[in-house]
């Protein structure tokens, strides 16, 4: 029930960003998005008692908020200003794939043949979406958005490494709230000069209430019941929801080429993430330098 409670909550967004920023910046988007969950999420961490135990880990706080949220959203806000949301979906829906990467190079997880068959085949579909499906003029956009994929996975590592035995709410409530802090000076600058259609006010309303007061209790639940790693695999119903969303409300193009290349990024993400099995080919971990 979580994870298809999560895969539809967290596939809705890519449509209310699009409606979003024909008329909210970027920055001023993450700041609302943020500052508007913490009003909520903020006195419930506190009326639980989940706010003190979180703040005495600031570090790994901010290095989270910033791989999690500050970045991510920023750019995946600013791609969809140039790309379709269907696409913008699209390409998220390799944080899977960058997730196996991770866990391998950190030692936290193994990889063998059939893995990195997936990593293979999974960068192929991306190759497809990109190289068929992106302008040269929208060609940065799409760059940022393996950025943000990057920060998806890299997050949820970042949380089960160094957040883990902390409460899910405290860890989310804090975050949104430091991260609406840093980006408040910037909202400021780009508050709109002119009342917002009602499209765009509804947008923001649930990209706030929805998809983040709502999502992340659902979303460290889900962690809790099937860890944090595994979860990165809800990536495997958002672009299908977001899809859906664009083309019917949106009435974005789906191509024969987005079709192939979705299905290649799934056809990646699923074998990127079975279990190694007993007596497979396991490719050692890759040297670290030490810092």
């Amino acid at each position: 029930m979580l994870f298809g409670a999560l895969g539809i909550i967290w596939g809705l967004p890519y449509l209310f960003i699009r409606i979003a920023v024909r008329e909210v910046h970027p920055a001023l988007l993450v700041l609302i998005r943020t500052g508007g969950s913490a009003l909520v999420l903020v006195p419930l961490a506190q009326w639980r008692g989940e706010l003190q135990p979180v703040m005495r880990h600031w570090k790994p706080l901010v290095v989270y908020t910033l791989v999690e949220i500050g970045v991510p959203w920023f750019l995946l806000f600013s791609a969809e200003r140039h790309l379709s949301s269907s696409l913008a979906g699209l390409l998220i829906a390799m944080v899977p794939l960058i997730a196996a990467l991770v866990a391998w190079i950190t030692g936290s997880d193994r990889i063998d043949r059939r893995r990195l068959a997936g990593l293979v085949v999974g960068l192929a579909g991306v190759g497809i979406l990109v190289g068929f499906d992106v302008g040269r003029s929208d060609a940065l956009a799409a760059i940022s958005l393996a950025v943000v994929a990057t920060g998806y996975a890299l997050g949820p590592w970042i949380l089960s490494r160094h957040l883990s035995e902390l409460p899910g709410l405290g860890v989310m409530a804090a975050s949104v709230a430091v991260c609406a802090l840093c980006y408040l000076p910037f909202g400021l600058i780009a508050l709109p000069t002119r009342t917002l259609a009602v499209s765009v006010t509804g947008s923001v309303v649930a990209l706030t209430m929805v998809c983040t007061a709502v999502a992340f209790p659902v979303f460290f639940a889900l962690v809790g019941e099937v860890g944090a790693m595994r979860t990165t695999v809800i990536t495997y119903v958002n672009p299908a929801v977001a899809v859906l969303l664009g083309v019917a409300v949106l009435d974005e193009h789906f191509g024969l080429t987005t079709g192939i290349g979705f299905a290649f990024i799934l056809a990646g993400c699923f074998l990127a993430t079975r279990p190694v099995t007993a007596g497979a080919d396991i490719f050692p971990v890759p040297p670290v330098a030490e810092p």
